[in-house]
């Protein structure tokens, strides 16, 4: 799975993005949220507090317990404001 990291997520792990294959126990977005946490130190920072980062299943906002199944790319974001 292609895995995308923005603003401040992207600054914390070093990357933009990678790709990974997910282990059969990752069939969640907070399943692949805990996977990454545990693959070193700028993982556990960037997702330290995992529910103001916000994801995206192939372009489209999804919530922390959608299933990854079909997906080809991820993206994680922190919350965003604008006007």
């Amino acid at each position: 799975m292609k895995v995308l990291y923005f603003a401040w997520v992207r600054e914390r792990i070093g990357k933009g993005e990678e790709t990974i294959d997910l282990p059969a126990d990752v069939v969640t977005i907070a399943d692949l949220i805990g996977h990454l946490k545990g693959r070193g130190e700028e993982y556990a920072y960037a997702f330290e507090n995992a529910t103001v980062i916000r994801a995206a299943l192939d372009q489209v906002h999804a919530k922390h317990d959608a299933p990854l199944a079909g997906a080809a790319t991820i993206a994680f974001f922190p919350p965003m404001t604008g006007g």
